[in-house]
């Protein structure tokens, strides 16, 4: 005899309407509690789930939280990862300038990006809204989304944050790294270069999934002057800005420093999450790996920014970024790399940012 909780998941394909939501709603608690019973028969009730996305937009949105929590097992995972026609209807629907669930729908695309077989998505193509404005390439318009939704001014309904936990994701792969440093023929821009204005923006979503974004695509070296250069990809202020405050330097320094680093308002502040902090500091270090890139660091005095980031933020991983940071700047071109005074130490590895490599629950 099947049991009560059995009963119910089987109600999720009910022909009724009221049934199906009254059902999906009930089931959403167990889809941390006991995900195995989705998984029954077969993943039969996933199959069912996934048809329901479709459906009206308060059962779709519960059968989308249950989705999101559900894609933290592994076999679910790639149940919905790999099923094309699934992906096809998550894409069409996310880019709907009217769809209630989008912000759902991109936790779910942040979450699906955990299997590595997802990053075909680059390929993917469909015809793109045409109040978006982009081109039917899906990664240029999932980019668009994120940048012209931010603020709900595509969408009221949603501001596309987690679309770039999708985006950290996929930069851990370096076909995906190099799309970020590609200008893409229907706008004539870098998409890197359209995140690197939420460095500092008040979402924490927005700077911790952009923070990792950057770093993941700095570990394509041959980009690295791109990065650099003030009338390509310029990078630097946008990482310097977040992780410096309302220090004083003295005259000689501050004039010597980035034009958007100087004249910094008596109240400015530096990210308040120290892992976005490091972040930034790790992809400094990536930067560091051509004596092109360290003189250009010395010469618009990033070493003093670190240093006053050193002596005001107290934590373990900052410090230590900063200490390795420092070696790199203050060592001796013409030696091999050596320990650097006030006690910092050799560059250590800086690996792929794994921070935003938790599924997301809701």
């Amino acid at each position: 005899m099947p049991t009560e909780l059995e009963e119910l998941v089987g109600f999720i394909a009910n022909p009724s309407q009221q049934i199906r939501l009254v059902a999906i709603e009930n089931l959403v608690p167990y889809s941390l509690s006991q995900p195995d019973i989705f998984k029954a028969d077969k993943f039969v009730p996933i199959k069912n789930l996934k048809l329901l996305v479709k459906d009206h937009p308060q059962i779709a949105e519960h059968v989308l939280t249950i989705l999101i929590n559900l894609s933290a097992d592994r076999e679910v995972l790639e149940n919905l990862a790999t099923d094309e026609t699934f992906l096809d209807t998550i894409l069409s629907y996310v880019t709907l300038p009217n769809e209630p669930n989008a912000n759902l729908l991109s936790m779910l695309l942040a979450n699906l990006a955990k299997w590595d077989a997802f990053q075909s998505i680059l390929a993917s193509k469909q015809p793109p809204p045409k109040e978006l404005g982009s081109d039917d390439l899906v990664m240029n318009q999932l980019m668009d989304l994120f940048v012209k939704g931010a603020e709900g001014t595509y969408n009221k309904d949603a501001d596309y944050d987690h679309l770039v936990y999708l985006f950290a994701d996929l930069t851990k792969h370096a076909e995906l790294r190099h799309y970020f440093v590609r200008k893409q023929d229907y706008d004539g821009v870098i998409p890197i270069t359209k995140l690197k204005v939420f460095t500092e923006h008040k979402s924490h979503v927005r700077r911790k999934g952009v923070a990792s974004t950057i770093k993941n695509v700095a570990f394509d070296v041959p980009s690295h002057p791109a990065f650099l250069a003030e009338d390509d990809i310029n990078i630097l202020p946008y990482v310097l800005l977040p992780i410096i405050g309302n220090e004083e330097f003295d005259e000689e320094e501050a004039m010597a420093m980035l034009p958007d680093l100087q004249l910094l308002p008596p109240d400015k502040e530096r990210d308040s999450d120290p892992t976005i902090i490091q972040t930034h500091l790790e992809t400094l270090l990536l930067l560091t790996s051509t004596r092109e890139a360290r003189d250009l660091m010395r010469s618009v005095q990033v070493y003093p920014v670190i240093r006053e980031l050193h002596k005001k933020v107290a934590d373990e991983g900052v410090g230590d970024a900063c200490e390795r940071l420092a070696n790199m700047l203050m060592r001796d071109e013409e030696d091999a790399p050596t320990q650097a005074s006030g006690g910092f130490i050799d560059q250590g590895a800086v690996e792929d940012d794994d921070d935003d490599d938790k599924v997301v629950e809701v």
